[in-house]
């Protein structure tokens, strides 16, 4: 069942935005809308236990979000190779990195995908598919699901040198869909996502078939629901 969230959060709720319909989404892409556990395949293919690629995921994003606090140039796609060489034990070769990389571009969209993106369209709500990697990969993998043509463009903060959960991520992604941040909702299957969404200003929807529910000691989601549909029909209904 999807609904407002009522329990009230430990973290201070300073700047946190009211409940309110949203003028624009940005959706959260890996895990949210596109399947990324099927990359546990490409590990087979290459020699690898599927396992490792849980580890290899966890590590890519723990070191991008490093380098971005560090103040570290470069593109987020650079991090995630290096991370994936490091978690096989730089036993790969040069084909084998590039046959699991190329699994980014091809990820299957979650089966409750479709129905949340034609509701928004239905409802007049734009929706960016919200990245934190290479832009053309994010095309490419977005194209190849079926669902591009449900968005009004893609967001990659690769320019910023800056990843989620950094403020200013999220408003970046709010100056390209035109929408101050209180109109302008993240949708993602990820708790620390929620969070800096909701500490950056944003309203916040939360896919539970993720990982269940908010830490207590985080920001807690305006929304939430065991489907990403549900997620979508929640904010819908917030008041206008």
């Amino acid at each position: 069942m999807a609904g407002p969230t009522s329990g009230a959060s430990s973290v201070p709720a300073s700047g946190r935005a009211p409940a309110a319909r949203p003028r624009a989404v940005l959706l959260d892409v890996y895990d949210t809308t596109l399947r990324v556990g099927v990359l546990r395949e490409r590990f087979v293919d290459v020699g690898r236990p599927e396992l490792e690629c849980d580890v290899f995921l966890a590590r890519a994003m723990r070191d991008g979000i490093a380098f971005s606090m560090a103040g570290a140039d470069g593109s987020f796609g650079s991090y995630v190779r290096e991370a994936l060489r490091a978690t096989t034990g730089h036993t790969l070769s040069e084909d084998a990195l590039d046959h699991v990389m190329a699994g980014f571009s091809a990820l299957p969209p979650q089966p409750d995908a479709e129905y949340a993106l034609m509701a928004l369209a239905r409802a007049k709500v734009s929706v960016y598919a919200f990245g934190y990697g290479n832009e053309r990969v994010l095309s490419d993998a977005l194209d190849r699901s079926g669902l591009r043509t449900y968005l009004r463009g893609t967001i990659s903060v690769d320019d910023l040198a800056r990843l989620r959960p950094a403020a200013g991520a999220y408003h970046h992604g709010c100056r390209t869909a035109h929408a101050e941040p209180a109109r302008t909702a993240l949708v993602s299957v990820h708790a620390w996502d929620i969070h800096g969404a909701a500490r950056a200003g944003l309203l916040t929807g939360l896919v539970c078939r993720g990982e269940g529910r908010v830490p207590a000691t985080m920001e807690q989601p305006h929304v939430r629901g065991e489907r990403l549909d549900q997620v979508v029909e929640a904010l819908l209904a917030l008041p206008g």
